[in-house]
């Protein structure tokens, strides 16, 4: 009997080792991103873009008429940039007009996120009868051109005798229909509704859903929004130019609007009251920059 001797299974070849250098898709994916140098280049173009006409505003400030009428225009500062300064302040009374502008754009800004995210949360959530037509409603009035109801509004306003107060300008910005249509896009993605059905079952009401609740997952875009009609408050011109006087309580666009005046306006004198009235904008920024863009960024991540 001849025995036949079987050779065992060759053990399997290894996987040849990756090549450094390339990565798989799932390990690219999980990594972070690297920018490159055209990137960084394309960063620096719009940075320098965005700071050039705050860089000459300064420029503009600190220079007088003269020489902001020859050619070429300077390109660096001069030596009356904090006299200017100083000279706005007082010729416009900007330390009244500072408080009153922020008076105004606080108390709308709160006001605004309040009840903006009250009615989003209603219009994104709520099941009542009209929702879908009260909300075309609401997005309606956001084409209607502001300068349409400056005139039944001013006749209110001097009805009321509210000509140079600030409630004027206050209580016709308490409300936002781009405010309630933010709100209501966030909510709809960022609020799941097995949360608010969970606090029903828990016997919340609906007060307490919305302070618990709705105002816990919406501080985000609360953040983002209010930012933004501080800065639109702020900035407002139009209206309060109309219903304030500059004697009277003045904000700081229309202290501002009262500079230079004369036969030959003194072009840096208004370029310093401008200076003077974006500064608080750029320290608010620079203060809450972060967390505003960190609200943007997560209302941009689909839950």
């Amino acid at each position: 009997m001849t025995t036949t001797l079987t050779k065992p299974p060759a053990d399997p070849a290894p996987p040849p080792p990756p090549k450094r250098g390339r990565r798989s898709k799932a390990a690219r994916a999980g990594g972070q991103m690297h920018a490159g140098p055209l990137a960084y280049v394309i960063l620096a173009l719009f940075t320098f873009g965005s700071l050039a006409p705050l860089v000459w505003t300064a420029i503009a400030a600190s220079r007088d008429n003269q020489r902001l009428a020859q050619t070429p225009p300077p390109l660096w500062f001069g030596a009356n940039l904090f006299d200017k300064l100083e000279m706005a302040w007082t010729d416009a009374n900007l330390g009244e007009a500072f408080l009153n502008t922020t008076i105004v754009a606080g108390v709308s800004a709160v006001t605004i996120v309040f009840l903006s995210t009250i009615a989003g949360f209603a219009f994104a959530k709520l099941r009542f009868k009209g929702r879908n037509a009260l909300m075309l409603i609401v997005i309606g009035t956001m084409m209607v051109p502001p300068q349409l109801s400056i005139i039944p509004l001013y006749m209110m306003v001097a009805k009321l005798d509210w000509t140079d107060q600030l409630q004027a300008v206050i209580l016709p910005s308490l409300v936002s229909a781009f405010g309630v249509f933010f709100m209501r896009q966030y909510l709809l993605q960022a609020l799941p509704d097995e949360i608010i059905e969970a606090a029903r079952v828990d016997g919340a009401s609906s007060w307490r859903v919305v302070w618990h609740v709705v105002f816990p997952a919406a501080r985000p875009a609360m953040a983002v929004l209010g930012m933004l009609m501080f800065v639109q408050t702020w900035n407002d011109f139009l209206w309060p130019f109309l219903v304030l006087t500059q004697n009277g309580n003045p904000t700081v666009q229309v202290a501002v609007a009262g500079l230079g005046r004369g036969y030959t306006p003194d072009q840096s004198l208004i370029m310093a009251g401008a200076l003077l009235g974006t500064l608080p904008l750029l320290l608010v920024f620079a203060i809450f920059g972060k967390q505003i863009v960190g609200g943007i960024m997560q209302g941009a991540v689909k839950g």
